[in-house]
């Protein structure tokens, strides 16, 4: 059944709401209620719900302290119900999750498609859905990022692009909802791989305006990272020609290419 069948159109809100140092925990209202993803801290979360919405669902996609430090206190606080990865361990966790699970919000007229993407860390998930009709969204924690992607933490090389191609499959009109405002660091690296990528310099410019203003630079669009993330561009020539140059070897396999671009950008400065 469709969940949102009896739920009459009310266009979601999505609110990227800035939290500790660099986060933002991701919060949808819909119908007069409202879910949040991955909070950090409690602070910011209370705040909108203040005389607002009725919080019905937390998403966890990982472990990470700064993604779920707040989970307790505002699941005891409104009796959300939280959902996380089954295969790590959150501080609550009502409803554990994996690849092919669905989290069904009928209240909101919400659906997501709950995916493994593991890497940043082993038991990562990301959580894929519609929030109206024609505006797919994913929310997929530290896995992919605007022009970046997540340390390898607890995974491999392998196991991330094979995350990031599955996110790659998803529509290109998808909004990218990433937990962290990294966008202009990560632009400059890009650069440094792509100084020929004249989407990617037009990016710079848009990302620069944005946070002159101290506006955040997300969601960014799947299309948008597939012409000019290079994790996501490891099978174009030049983007291997410049891993190569960086690992100053021969690279023969996506997972070599990718490793490079990776440890590259882990000492980026």
């Amino acid at each position: 059944m469709n969940p949102s069948a009896h739920i009459p159109a009310e266009p979601a809100v999505l609110t990227p709401i800035p939290a500790l140092s660099d986060n933002y925990i991701w919060m949808v209202q819909k119908n007069g209620r409202a879910l949040v993803v991955d909070p950090g801290e409690p602070g910011p979360v209370e705040a909108l719900l203040r005389d607002g919405p009725i919080l019905e669902a937390i998403l966890i996609t990982h472990h990470h302290g700064d993604h779920v430090g707040g989970v307790r206190a505002l699941q005891q606080r409104t009796g959300a119900r939280v959902y996380g990865p089954r295969h790590e361990n959150i501080p609550v966790c009502d409803v554990p999750l994996a690849e092919g699970d669905t989290v069904d919000l009928p209240g909101m007229g919400l659906r997501f498609q709950v995916l493994d993407v593991p890497g940043h860390t082993a038991g990562h998930i990301a959580y894929a859905g519609l929030l109206d009709p024609g505006r797919p969204a994913v929310f997929c924690g530290d896995t992919l990022f605007a022009a970046g992607c997540g340390r390898l933490f607890e995974g491999t090389p392998a196991q991330m692009l094979a995350s990031l191609d599955k996110l790659a499959g998803l529509p290109p009109d998808t909004l990218v909802c990433c937990a962290h405002e990294y966008t202009a660091s990560n632009i400059r690296w890009a650069l440094a791989v792509e100084p020929g990528n004249a989407a990617l310099r037009q990016r710079a410019q848009d990302v620069a305006r944005l946070r002159a203003d101290d506006l955040p630079t997300v969601p960014s669009t799947l299309g948008l990272e597939l012409e000019t993330n290079p994790f996501l561009r490891t099978g174009r020539a030049d983007v291997r020609e410049a891993a190569a140059r960086h690992a100053q070897a021969s690279l023969d396999t996506p997972q070599a290419v990718f490793a490079s671009l990776r440890e590259w950008k882990n000492d980026f400065r």
